[in-house]
């Protein structure tokens, strides 16, 4: 999948080139420069350890998933004190299912409970669903993890109940899809 920017009200979901994930696992300052935006000490978030990111650079970079695509997240919004990087979000291929894609998402804590998840989530759906052969958009998350789980509601995904260990997904987990025909296939939920 090709990533394109998106934006939102408050966001430029930016797509993370092999020269945007190297910087950002070597090199925050230039990783700041490339995003034209501050990038705050506590980056990454938890769920961004190194060996994600390292895992992301090699998929870019060797394209070895068609249906992998990555945003950093980045608020540009007026009345701020300028474009500063708060999450980031992402697809990649359904193990056993070629017309699902899997979607992950995370954002810094000093910038969660404030709708940035929810809004770039919106803004990936259309782009993920403007690839014909995708009929489904998946995520799971643990229980525990209420804001995600809303974020997933709030967007229109549906829970499926505990996911089974295998195909890619963690034990224990929650499944949501979104399916193109809930969805709308005039992109509008």
């Amino acid at each position: 999948m090709t990533a394109r920017p998106i934006r939102t009200r408050r966001l430029d979901l930016v797509p993370a080139t092999g020269e945007l994930l190297s910087a950002d696992l070597n090199d925050q300052k230039r990783l700041s420069r490339l995003l034209k935006a501050e990038v705050p000490a506590a980056w990454p978030p938890a769920e961004m350890n190194r060996e994600v990111l390292s895992e992301f650079y090699r998929m870019e970079t060797e394209k070895t998933d068609p249906l992998f695509a990555c945003w950093y997240w980045v608020r540009d919004e007026p009345g701020t004190s300028g474009r500063v990087l708060v999450g980031c979000g992402g697809t990649g291929s359904a193990i056993s299912d070629p017309e699902t894609v899997l979607i992950g998402y995370s954002v810094l804590d000093e910038f969660q409970n404030r709708g940035f998840a929810t809004e770039a989530v919106q803004g990936m759906i259309p782009a993920i669903f403007s690839l014909p052969r995708i009929s489904r958009i998946m995520a799971t998350t643990f229980p525990e993890l209420k804001a995600s789980i809303r974020v997933l509601e709030k967007t229109g995904f549906t829970c499926t109940g505990t996911t089974p260990a295998g195909d890619g997904l963690e034990e224990g987990t929650l499944g949501f899809v979104l399916d193109r025909q809930a969805y709308g296939t005039d992109g509008r939920h």
